[in-house]
């Protein structure tokens, strides 16, 4: 076989063996009769067989030509019916759906809510995998990272899908021994807690306050990689966190953490980033439609 035959040569041959015509072939295609004998002969050439009897007044298929129209109407109806899982696949949520998170977002919210989804698509295979670490989404084959702060790669799409800051806090056994920072500057002079989770620069504390934007280089005797120890520590009063106000407002409702600078905060959305639009895969839609709402119901 010199070269592969072409899905067109392929149709068009089941449908000159069908009105067994090549005039009837190129009147319902709206191409002309040489046209037709042509891409014959070239599907001819290609399979290396005669696949027609020709007369003057019509067609017939030979016995190899049988062969390769069975097959012919085989490959056909499998391209569709890909074309049709394809088409299907972005409309109708089903298959793998992977996802990461941090620990302590995956723990505490994601994980509820990818609950609910599952529920409520039961063709979904849903995986998450939590990774206090920067993820490569393509190289590692997810389709989705649900993370909180900025998306700083540009060739990912972010969809925002919870509104989100960061705050400052500490138990009231450490303000009662250090005392409470009124300002900003004086964060140095006490323990702070780093939290080195993905790719934040934790030692550099970035805030929006009264002044704009201000940035406060802060250090301590402990660190971590992982939100929900820093937050532990903090409790046991060990200094003072900038943590996301979802995890930390209960403890501040019950009193075991007090916020101090209250005029200051750190802008940290929830984002499912993807590398491509949404439109293309009904399962990732879903799924970042579903979060939106999930953690808009959360915050009402």
């Amino acid at each position: 076989m010199n070269h592969t035959p072409q899905l067109e040569d392929l149709r068009l041959f089941c449908l000159v063996a069908q009105k067994t015509s090549f005039a009837a072939t190129a009147l319902e295609l709206g191409i002309s009769k040489a046209v037709v004998s042509k891409r014959i002969g070239m599907l001819e050439a290609a399979l290396q067989t005669r696949l027609l009897h020709r007369t003057t007044r019509r067609v017939s298929v030979t016995d190899h030509g049988e062969i390769v129209r069975q097959w012919a109407q085989r490959i056909l109806e499998d391209v569709e019916q890909m074309g049709e899982a394809v088409a299907q696949s972005k409309l109708q949520p089903q298959g793998v759906l992977r996802i990461c998170s941090s620990s302590g977002f995956g723990r505490n919210q994601l994980g509820p809510a990818l609950s609910q989804l599952a529920r409520q698509y039961p063709e979904l295979k849903i995986q998450l995998e939590l990774l206090d670490r920067p993820v490569d989404l393509l190289g590692e084959g997810f389709d989705l990272d649900v993370r909180v702060g900025v998306v700083h790669e540009p060739d990912l799409i972010a969809h925002r899908i919870a509104s989100n800051s960061r705050v400052l806090c500490a138990a009231p056994a450490y303000l009662a021994r250090h005392g409470v920072p009124v300002t900003l500057a004086q964060l140095r002079e006490h323990h702070c807690i780093v939290i080195r989770e993905r790719d934040q620069d934790g030692q550099r504390w970035k805030l929006q306050g009264p002044q704009g934007l201000e940035t406060v280089k802060v250090d301590g005797p402990l660190s971590a990689n992982n939100g929900e120890i820093v937050r532990q520590w903090a409790l046991d009063g060990h200094g003072i966190i900038l943590r996301s106000a979802w995890d930390v407002d209960r403890s501040l409702a019950q009193g075991h953490l007090v916020r101090i600078l209250p005029a200051y905060q750190q802008a940290a959305d929830v984002w499912a980033v993807t590398t491509s639009r949404l439109s293309n895969s009904a399962k990732v839609r879903v799924c970042v439609q579903f979060l939106q709402q999930w953690l808009l119901a959360r915050d009402a």
